[in-house]
């Protein structure tokens, strides 16, 4: 019988030697499926109350904040971002809300249904507290 010369590996240990290397192509794999996920998610995750605004020529204003949202339903129901609320809380709300930015503009969202009467008195309470910088949000006109 022969033997393998002493100093010389045999062929099994020579083939499988143990890898050293980490092998990221399946991790980069999974980021980027991740990745497609959250971008095609992302949008659906924005939740507001449902409103069918008016139609309007103007044009966007440009803002660099997240903006505060007032949104009055076509039952004259008031939101204050997503939280229902009271006329009668609005103005509380809003002085403890603004206490540090003053120079932010409150965004209206009212239904094209909803009483103008409802809009003009939820603007009236907030301009007698000192809230001028009020927009009315519409959709753009096909």
């Amino acid at each position: 019988m022969q033997s393998h010369g002493g100093n010389k590996p045999s062929t099994f240990s020579r083939r499988h030697k143990p890898m050293s290397e980490i092998n990221v192509t399946p991790f980069v794999d999974v980021m980027l499926v991740l990745l497609v996920v959250f971008m095609v998610a992302a949008p659906l995750l924005t939740v507001g109350v449902p409103v069918d605004l008016p139609n309007s020529a103007a044009k966007a204003l440009p803002e660099n904040t997240k903006p505060l949202s007032l949104t009055i339903d076509k039952n004259g129901k008031i939101y204050l971002q997503d939280e229902a609320i009271e006329l009668s809380e609005l103005v509380p709300r809003l002085i403890v809300i603004f206490s540090g930015r003053k120079d932010d503009r409150i965004y209206i969202h009212g239904d094209s249904a909803v009483d103008y009467g409802v809009v003009m008195k939820v603007m009236g309470q907030m301009n007698g507290a000192g809230f001028s910088r009020v927009a009315l949000v519409t959709d753009t006109e096909k």
